[in-house]
């Protein structure tokens, strides 16, 4: 019994799910299955029951989980107590984010972090930034740059590190979506958007929408904010996105911001980290960056 079996069976603790776990994990799933049978045989009993559709923790499965749970609290604590009397820190941060909050966001916290502890080696992953809970909450991730949502898993740590705008941006080219924004008064039902898949801002827009009494004409949805501006300097529609992934975005110079934009909610961006994992020294000195 080593502490990777462990890690590897409170995940499968958590999901009940063989695959879901081996994906989070990294490891196939004939060799998660070899480790739990392994497991089972040290602790001399059954941990899992398994039939087709689903698996469940036996009594023996409970018990082997709070043990589980002891011995890598334990063995975190000495991790860091260790590194503490060392005096550098050391190990691995794997950082996921926007592509436009890895420029916007963090490169000032970053630059100070490299500076403090060049010792640690970091891993960054771009993509949806509304993936970013999610991602560390099934233990993919260590750290996530995200925006709060309305509910938060209290098994998260979230840390605000700014308040961000939501833009409404309109197409400079000449196009038919243009016209419309042009009009005295302007059919709001008529015009195709662009907007987010999910996430916070996707539901700060629906409230917009409700409170303008809106029934919006949806153009496209998609995952991830740059695309919208893109679309939008394309002439495909009026999009709504971030004010950050505006201002950064290379074809800036090709859309305009609606002056109706201060009427939605902005969100909250922030570092997300699981609870339990907070006072690690690597990701504690993470955060502490965004305080200076």
């Amino acid at each position: 019994m080593d502490i990777r079996s462990l890690q590897l069976f409170l995940h499968l603790a958590t999901t009940l799910h063989f695959g879901k776990t081996a994906e989070a994990m990294h490891v196939s799933t004939s060799t998660l299955t070899r480790t739990m049978q392994r497991l089972e045989e040290a602790v001399g009993s059954q941990i899992f029951t398994r039939d087709n559709r689903s698996v469940a923790l036996t009594e023996s499965g409970k018990r082997l989980r709070s043990f589980a749970q002891q011995t890598l609290e334990n063995w975190t604590q000495l991790k860091a107590d260790l590194s503490c009397n060392s005096g550098e820190l050391d190990g691995e941060l794997k950082i996921f984010c926007s592509v436009t909050a890895a420029y916007s966001h963090l490169p000032a916290i970053l630059d100070k972090f490299r500076l403090l502890h060049p010792n640690v080696e970091l891993k960054l992953i771009t993509g949806d930034a509304a993936m970013g809970m999610q991602l560390v909450d099934e233990e993919k991730i260590d750290i996530a740059i995200a925006a709060h949502p309305d509910q938060i898993s209290n098994r998260l740590k979230f840390v605000e590190i700014a308040k961000v705008p939501l833009s409404i941006i309109t197409p400079v080219i000449s196009c038919q979506v243009q016209q419309q924004i042009m009009q005295d008064n302007i059919d709001w039902n008529a015009v195709p958007f662009i907007l987010p898949e999910h996430g916070p801002a996707r539901k700060r827009i629906d409230k917009w929408f409700k409170q303008m009494k809106i029934k919006p004409s949806i153009y496209a949805t998609v995952a991830g904010h740059e695309a919208i501006v893109s679309m939008v300097a394309l002439g495909l529609g009026v999009g709504i996105a971030p004010a950050v992934v505006v201002d950064n975005s290379p074809v800036r110079d090709r859309v305009l911001t609606f002056e109706n934009s201060n009427k939605i909610d902005p969100f909250d961006l922030g570092l997300c980290c699981q609870r339990k994992r907070f006072d690690e020294p690597a990701i504690a000195a993470f955060f502490s960056m965004t305080k200076h």
